[in-house]
């Protein structure tokens, strides 16, 4: 379905770049084709005064006035204030309680208020479908030559299907809009896909956004789309639906600017997904050579389903797979690399120009180099011939993808290999698999047959928020000489700094995060990583 749309966009259906003409004025430091919109939920003029100018700060292109969210508000005087005083175009909006708003009170006085926006010099107004064609009929023959309406449809259930969503959008313009707008609540990614087809055949310009995490790529990647806006929060706490990304982060985290109807997507498929620092590495990685490419965050909950509705060759174009998907992403692939299919999991997938899906495990390669440092560091040798795995030990914690790729990378390099697993049933199957030991999680505590062992931690056991959980408890740690902790968020795990404490070397998540990336980036791009610029990013953000 995807492939058809994006030729739509290359035959000029629709005509994103006539719709940027229309506007009037330049975009705020770029030419992508979708506008950046930042809603200034202040509760005061002053506030919103304030807002308008960070907005114009951080680089967007125009600001929308919530009215509703002013606590006193005084159309003649608030508005004309709100209206001269913006540096960047306005579209103003007044939502009532019944479309997700906070005005309760007269209609017609908050029509009044919309109507004195328009002629005081507002550049949009956003206006609900329930309302359009009375508040439309109103403005005949009163509207400036620049002026446009939005008329908007909020559904805060879920996203409907692409005919329901074909019937609204010719609702929405049999109403009059200049501009459709069409907001729905994303209860799975895929529904993302039926927002970029409206958006793709409207035939007017078109607003197209699923709410809620599932929707965040919506929003995004609305310039591939020919969306005519998208907004972007001006920080954290001030968004005005739910998954809205900040304004900072679509420009500089996804390169907002450098989106465009032929840019290849990919990313990180996982749930939860939010806390990768991928899309920082791999962003910062293609812009710096100058790649038509953006990566995302992919909230996943079934990833046949996801690949069988993004099927089209520039569209996941490649990805990262983390947990709980390593492993059944494997019944989705056409081509599995020898080594990923004897772990039994991958963590990276690309599509080749037929659209056929490889898959590759880049975990085993980043998490066993960096171990194999931390040892070579503790033993005074960088340079020695053979692993220092060899012999060793290596007790991982945890079976699921990322254990495997641990157990199966320990023992290729010669370690005496033990599984631990919540379940010990899961722990003997892998066990049997790179010749090792079983045992459950909690015989990890007092075993210790010998001093000087190395520690893999897998599980998510003392990741965000839970940081205070350890998988091993401090005193269990003093027989191991390294312990590797696979989670990065925190970097500094409580597992790891009581193993600091005890004098073992301890090696981070990042370091994982990082090599494999490497060989990631290899494998999506046939380019060598920027290797210094992703160490850079991540000393800095992680």
């Amino acid at each position: 379905m995807l492939q058809k749309e994006k030729q739509s966009i290359q035959h000029g259906k629709p005509c994103v770049k006539c719709y940027g003409s229309s506007h009037g004025y330049e975009r705020n430091g770029g030419s992508s084709p979708t506008l950046l919109c930042t809603p200034l939920m202040g509760t005061t003029v002053d506030q919103m005064v304030i807002e308008m100018r960070k907005a114009k700060e951080i680089g967007a292109d125009l600001i929308e006035l919530r009215l509703d969210c002013l606590r006193s508000f005084d159309p003649p005087r608030d508005l004309d204030v709100l209206i001269k005083s913006s540096p960047l175009p306005t579209l103003v909006t007044y939502r009532p309680v019944w479309e997700g708003g906070q005005y309760e009170g007269d209609e017609k006085k908050r029509q009044d208020a919309l109507r004195l926006a328009m002629q005081l010099g507002a550049n949009y107004i956003d206006v609900e479908l329930e309302v359009a064609h009375e508040f439309n009929n109103s403005i005949q023959g009163k509207r400036p030559d620049d002026f446009k309406v939005i008329v908007s449809s909020l559904n805060f259930h879920n996203t409907p299907s692409i005919e329901a969503l074909g019937n609204l959008v010719a609702r929405i313009q049999a109403s009059g809009a200049d501009i459709a707008k069409v907001v729905t609540t994303a209860l799975d990614i895929t529904d993302c896909s039926r927002i970029f087809h409206i958006t793709v055949h409207s035939q007017i310009p078109t607003i197209g956004i699923a709410m809620g995490e599932r929707g965040l790529i919506s929003r995004i990647l609305s310039p591939k789309f020919g969306g005519f806006l998208t907004y972007g929060a001006l920080e954290t706490g001030a968004i005005s639906a739910p998954g809205q990304p900040t304004a900072k982060d679509l420009l500089d985290l996804y390169n907002f600017r450098l989106i465009r109807p032929d840019t290849k997507v990919y990313g990180i498929i996982g749930k939860p997904v939010g806390h990768s620092k991928s899309p920082l590495l791999f962003n910062a990685a293609f812009k710096s050579v100058g790649l038509n490419a953006v990566y995302l965050h992919f909230l996943v909950d079934d990833v046949e389903k996801f690949f069988n509705t993004y099927s089209a060759v520039d569209f996941a174009s490649g990805c990262s797979c983390t947990i709980p998907h390593k492993e059944a992403a494997l019944k989705c692939m056409d081509e599995i690399d020898p080594i990923a299919k004897k772990i039994g999991a991958i963590n990276n997938i690309v599509r080749r120009p037929d659209g056929t899906l490889t898959a590759f495990n880049t975990d085993y390669i980043g998490a066993i180099t960096a171990i194999e440092d931390g040892l070579r560091s503790l033993n005074g040798s960088a340079t020695a011939l053979g692993s220092p795995l060899a012999g060793k030990l290596f007790i991982v914690l945890g079976a699921g993808g990322a254990g495997k790729s641990l157990a199966y990378g320990a023992a290729q390099k010669g370690a005496r290999v033990v599984v631990a697993n919540r379940t010990f049933e899961r722990a003997k199957e892998l066990a049997d698999k790179v010749g090792g030991q079983a045992m459950t999680l909690a015989e990890v505590e007092h075993f210790h047959p010998e001093e000087g062992m190395v520690l893999a931690n897998t599980t998510s056991v003392g990741m965000k928020p839970k940081i205070d959980d350890t998988p091993l408890s401090k005193d269990a740690l003093k027989h191991y000489c390294l312990v590797f902790d696979a989670i990065y968020t925190p970097k500094d795990t409580r597992l790891l700094i009581e193993a600091r404490d005890t004098g073992a070397v301890i090696v981070y998540g990042t370091e994982m995060l990082i090599r494999q990336g490497f060989e990631q980036y290899k494998n999506f791009t046939g380019l060598p990583a920027p290797e210094d610029l992703f160490r850079q990013l991540m000393e800095k953000h992680a």
